[in-house]
């Protein structure tokens, strides 16, 4: 890799640890060329994205940026997972993980704070963003739906009370 691209290279990191939620950082030694495709189309489906770079480029990258915490991580064969909505990567990357002895989470960051792979874990059990709203949403229209049904309850129950007198009267 030649200077202007590794130039680019930390440039385009650098703006996507400004931009991002979340970043874990895992080891990957032994997982497979078709186990890294199986966790990068993973990550894609969840709206993360998985990269493998070299740490000295990923170092300089991370520098002046709120994620800068995951420095010392960047050890071995690393790669990162990142993701904007702060559940998807950490979500991700701990499922494959069970599955797949090979990928050791190490630790990662969301904002400022820094996070240890039990962090991580614990961060991927709490619902993502599309979750929280669905959720909200259900919460705030279920008022409304039992308002609307009890404001028509009386007008029917009214409705059967004429029926009654009507059929009442025919039978009569």
């Amino acid at each position: 890799m030649d200077r202007a691209a590794k130039r680019e290279l930390v440039t385009s990191l650098n703006g996507v640890f400004s931009k991002t939620s979340v970043v874990v950082v895992a080891h990957y030694k032994g997982l497979t060329v078709a186990d890294m495709q199986k966790l990068r189309t993973q990550m894609k489906q969840a709206g993360a994205t998985v990269k493998v770079t070299k740490n000295s480029l990923t170092k300089i990258a991370l520098e002046g940026t709120d994620v800068a915490s995951i420095q010392p991580l960047m050890k071995g064969p690393t790669l990162i997972a990142y993701s904007g909505d702060p559940v998807a990567a950490p979500k991700v990357a701990v499922d494959f993980a069970k599955a797949n002895d090979k990928l050791v989470i190490l630790g990662g960051a969301m904002g400022r704070t820094a996070l240890n792979a039990e962090g991580v874990r614990s961060l991927a059990t709490m619902p993502s963003l599309d979750e929280l709203r669905a959720k909200l949403v259900g919460l705030v229209n279920a008022p409304a739906t039992k308002l609307a049904q009890l404001a028509n309850a009386p007008a029917a129950k009214l409705a059967r009370v004429f029926g009654a007198y009507a059929k009442k009267d025919e039978a009569a």
